[in-house]
């Protein structure tokens, strides 16, 4: 097929998966565009990008280039995002509150600039994360959170997937690169095979999500087109996996996907204390095969070496580098400065550790894994306590809380701007109970994990 009929072709079949799922017996705001714009461009390539309009890749010791037009359109976008959680401010103010481990962890990367090498630079950058956390109130606050999340799935899934795979296979200049030792890479609608990999396997979940949820319930309207939609894109969503040859976001997906058909069974549903007995199994298994030596077989399994594909002399490096372990080098600011020209003499051109939690102990030391783990171990807690009284929407939040943990082993997934720590973010926000104001002016103080009553939960998330 001729590129350019192959491009009238997929724009049309997009069309054809908007119009498919549309259903106007579930409203929702306006404002999910933003968090879908904002979703596109941070799982995609920058505006500059597309517009071949990029900054330079900055050299060793210097502070990275940042794109004028890329800075605007994240300014608007999160000025626009601002603008709709001031008008509702009563419900971000009670998810901020109930969703503490999140507003400590940013408090913290906020204080950590005190100790920072370039405290400007990192103020910057953890300004700009915050938009992750804006666009993510957009969706939990809005009038029906739940339908708003599916119509995010869909936003981005129907756009990127098919864009990924149309780049791919007619368009390889765009869609396909190489890598530093020649060979071939499929990046799709991202710049590398790693990012390619994340976006499809984050929003591949959530397709898989609307899938079941559309399969099981009969009662929606409008079930068997919506079905059809999801479904197709998530076998657009497979074919993306398949050719970005992303190991970890492939066993990711599989183990989520795994989740959330295991947590539909009645039995799991009937027992909700199973839950807890599938996450030990998980962790036991993991444990068996680092304790057997088995490490090397599972590595190889997912397509990495014994070294995890050069990862572990990346760890060798970077971490004696770090200022301060108890408290790090600050946000976002290990790598910029002198230490970056001194690791890529080493390494060559790298500008990450490859695991989410040695990038945390890098920017913000003990410290910043010990807040990251509590939000993971909160937002695995509130998520088993949304499942039991929402079996369907908790399956969801558990699987992103999960895959999260386990897909940061091996690449970076705690950062700013990536698709994988928004989704987190939005998971644990989703599962948490905003507590009433009236018990803080009565002085009650909730338990750390606090078990939610289906009553005292946002009564839209049903």
């Amino acid at each position: 097929m001729r590129p350019p009929v192959a491009l009238v072709l997929f724009t049309l079949g997009i069309a054809g998966l908007f119009y498919l799922d549309s259903d106007r017996s579930e409203r929702v705001s306006g404002a999910v565009w933003l968090s879908a714009i904002w979703i596109w461009i941070n799982g995609s390539r920058p505006i500059s990008s597309w517009l071949d309009m990029a900054p330079q890749v900055e050299g060793g010791g210097q502070l990275p280039n940042t794109s004028f037009i890329d800075q605007l359109v994240a300014a608007v976008l999160m000025i626009a995002a601002f603008a709709v959680l001031q008008r509702r401010w009563g419900k971000v103010s009670s998810y901020l509150r109930a969703s503490w481990p999140i507003t400590l962890y940013f408090g913290f990367a906020l204080l950590s600039l005190l100790w920072s090498d370039f405290p400007g630079w990192g103020f910057k950058r953890w300004f700009r994360a915050l938009g992750d956390v804006a666009m993510a109130l957009l969706i939990v606050t809005d009038k029906n959170p739940k339908a708003a999340i599916g119509r995010l799935f869909s936003r981005i899934g129907f756009i990127l997937l098919p864009l990924s795979v149309l780049l791919i296979k007619y368009f390889p200049a765009l869609g396909a690169g190489s890598t530093e030792w020649g060979q071939r890479m499929n990046v799709g609608v991202t710049t590398n095979k790693n990012s390619l990999g994340v976006i499809t396997y984050v929003v591949g979940l959530g397709i898989a999500w609307n899938f079941l949820r559309y399969l099981y319930d009969k009662g929606l309207k409008h079930r068997i087109q919506r079905m059809v939609a999801q479904g197709v894109t998530l076998v657009f969503a497979v074919q993306v996996l398949l050719a970005a040859h992303c190991a970890t976001a492939g066993a990711c997906f599989s183990l989520g996907s795994g989740l959330m058909v295991i947590t539909h069974l009645p039995r799991i549903k009937r027992n909700k204390a199973a839950i807890h007995g599938l996450m030990l199994t998980l962790l036991i298994g993991g444990g068996l095969i680092l304790l057997l030596g088995g490490e090397a077989d599972a590595t190889h399994a997912l397509g990495r070496n014994a070294d995890l594909t050069g990862r572990t002399l990346v760890w060798d490096v970077v971490l004696p580098m770090v200022p301060s372990s108890l408290v790090g080098a600050g946000f976002e600011t290990f790598w910029v400065g002198p230490r970056v020209e001194a690791i890529r003499s080493v390494l060559g051109f790298v500008n990450e550790a490859h695991n989410g939690y040695i990038e945390t102990y890098l920017n913000l030391g003990w410290a910043g894994i010990i807040l990251v783990a509590l939000i993971l171990l909160y937002g695995y807690m509130r998520s088993v306590d949304t499942f039991r009284s929402n079996p369907e929407l908790g399956a969801l939040l558990l699987t992103y809380v999960v895959t999260a943990a386990f897909y940061s082993i091996s690449e970076v997934g705690f950062r700013m701007l990536n698709p994988l720590w928004f989704f987190l973010l939005l998971s644990v926000l989703a599962a948490s109970r905003p507590i009433k104001a009236e018990e803080f002016r009565r002085g009650k103080s909730p338990r750390l994990f606090p078990r939610a009553a289906p009553q005292e939960q946002d009564l839209v998330l049903r």
